[in-house]
C-alpha cells in the first residue's frame, strides 16, 4: 500500500494489518533517521522515506479509527446514562407526589 496512491484499507472502522506488524510509537517517529542516497545523488532515498510514510499513515488511520470508535462508545454510554437518569427522576417525582 502506498500513501501516494490510496488510503489504508478499512472496513467498519478497522485497519487490517499483518499479525506480525507492530505499531509505531511516537518516539520511533521522532528518532527515525534515513540513510543518505548512493554516490552522485543528494538527499534521502525516496523509497525509504515513502515506505516510512506508508507505515505512519497506516498507524494514524488505526488511531483515528480507534478514536472514532471510542467517541461513539462514549456517546452511547452518555445517552444511556441520560435515559437512566430521566427514568429514575420521573419515578422519584411520582413517588414523592403520592406521599
Amino acid at each position: 500500500m502506498s500513501v501516494r496512491n490510496q488510503g489504508p484499507t478499512q472496513e467498519s472502522g478497522a485497519t487490517y494489518r499483518s499479525s506480525t506488524y507492530t505499531s509505531l510509537l511516537p518516539w520511533q517517529v521522532g528518532e527515525r533517521r534515513f540513510p543518505p542516497t548512493g554516490l552522485g545523488r543528494r538527499g534521502l532515498n525516496p523509497n525509504d522515506v515513502y515506505a516510512f510514510l506508508d507505515r505512519v499513515a497506516v498507524d494514524m488511520a488505526a488511531l483515528h479509527a480507534a478514536l472514532a470508535e471510542s467517541r461513539r462508545e462514549t456517546a452511547r454510554i452518555k445517552e444511556a446514562l441520560r435515559r437512566w437518569q430521566s427514568e429514575h427522576a420521573r419515578g422519584d417525582n411520582e413517588r414523592g407526589q403520592t406521599r
